[in-house]
């Protein structure tokens, strides 16, 4: 397994982790296999989708701003109340993606990236990468 450490740099902010995610990958051997991508966070998450424009990431951050904004009046009060948007957010996205590996590559469509989003910073960040290799029939 292998640990990817990043840090961001405002509240919300998405971090392509799709080259970093290759490279453990690479270093894993692995030909055939199923790359598990994890964020072991509570207000930041892992998801597929694309990053070739920035404006579709834009509109990502921008729908779940509209459909969870950052209020006052929520109950949790144990954490910081300004990151309470933050989880519900990460429970609407999810924290892991799972990924086939085929000839060493992940095996995305064409415009599908690994993006990492931050509900809740700017923080240090680390994501979890497990490669796990299956029978090779290629």
């Amino acid at each position: 397994m292998k640990q990817i450490s990043f840090a961001t740099h405002a509240p919300t902010e998405l971090v392509d982790l799709t080259s970093r995610v290759r490279e453990a990958i690479q270093s894993s051997c692995t030909s055939r296999g199923l790359c598990f991508v994890y964020s072991p966070h509570t207000t930041a998450g892992v998801i597929l989708n694309s990053a070739s424009d920035p404006e579709t990431v834009q509109d990502i951050l921008d729908d779940l701003d509209r459909l969870v904004p950052t209020r006052v009046n929520f109950k949790h009060t144990l954490d910081t109340p300004g990151d309470a948007a933050g989880h519900v957010k990460l429970a609407l996205i999810g924290n892991s993606v799972l990924v086939p590996v085929v000839k060493h590559e992940l095996a995305l469509g064409h415009s599908q990236s690994i993006l990492f989003f931050e509900f809740d910073g700017p923080r240090d960040r680390e994501v979890y990468v497990a490669v796990v290799a299956t029978a090779n029939n290629e």
